[in-house]
């Protein structure tokens, strides 16, 4: 009998693939010949999956956007079984610091995502700006969330302060990246702000992941 192929596990292994080779060469610098060494495979089988350039590269954005709700997911397993309001704004915020191997290649992808989108229509498309658009909504409800709890400062807008708080992710996201600052700088940088927001008296400490 013939052998059978997984065709979406071996989508996965070749944006995978182009996950790592443009983590170390930069976004731009990477063809579609280029992920098929990476992945081991032809270039025939990446076009045949694939089709261009951009349908793969706009499955690698997925991929990172997936593996970006893992990291935020295990953030928040690790805040308890009933984090906070404010656990989970944290869990979104440091899960997106480039701290490690993996979140750095995620930033580092993402930011050039946002780069060529500017001039490349396919990327402009969905569903790259509904990925910010889902980040920003998620951040906003976590912080409607606390404001029903009585847990915010009076005055503060949970819309708004959402676009802030991902527009600083980003900022201190590149500074990290070119050694400005490091990952514990920009944490205080976060605890600032949201100390700004939330009431003091009305959650407790939490527990901070300190990272060297």
């Amino acid at each position: 009998m013939p052998k059978r192929v997984d065709h979406a596990a071996r989508r996965t292994e070749i944006g995978e693939a182009l996950v790592r080779v443009a983590g170390r060469r930069g976004l731009h610098a990477v063809g579609m010949r280029d992920v098929a060494a990476e992945a081991g495979v032809s270039l025939r089988l990446v076009q045949y999956y694939f089709e261009t350039k951009e349908k793969l590269l706009l499955y690698g954005l997925q991929q990172l956007t997936e593996r970006f709700g893992e990291r935020v997911a295990a953030r928040l397993r690790a805040a308890g079984d009933h984090p906070g309001p404010r656990a989970m704004v944290e869990a979104l915020l440091m899960a997106a610091l480039p701290t490690d191997e993996e979140s750095r290649t995620f930033h580092l992808l993402y930011t050039s995502y946002a780069v060529l989108a500017v001039h490349d229509p396919a990327l402009a498309a969905q569903p790259f700006i509904k990925d910010p658009d889902a980040a920003e909504a998620a951040l906003a409800g976590f912080l409607r969330q606390a404001q029903e709890a009585g847990l915010l400062r009076p005055g503060v807008d949970p819309g708004s302060e959402a676009i802030g708080l991902l527009a600083m992710s980003a900022g201190l996201g590149t500074s990290i990246l070119v050694g400005q600052r490091t990952p514990d700088s920009a944490t205080a940088v976060f605890e600032y702000h949201l100390d700004r927001i939330f009431r003091p008296d009305q959650h407790p400490a939490p527990t901070r992941q300190r990272r060297k």
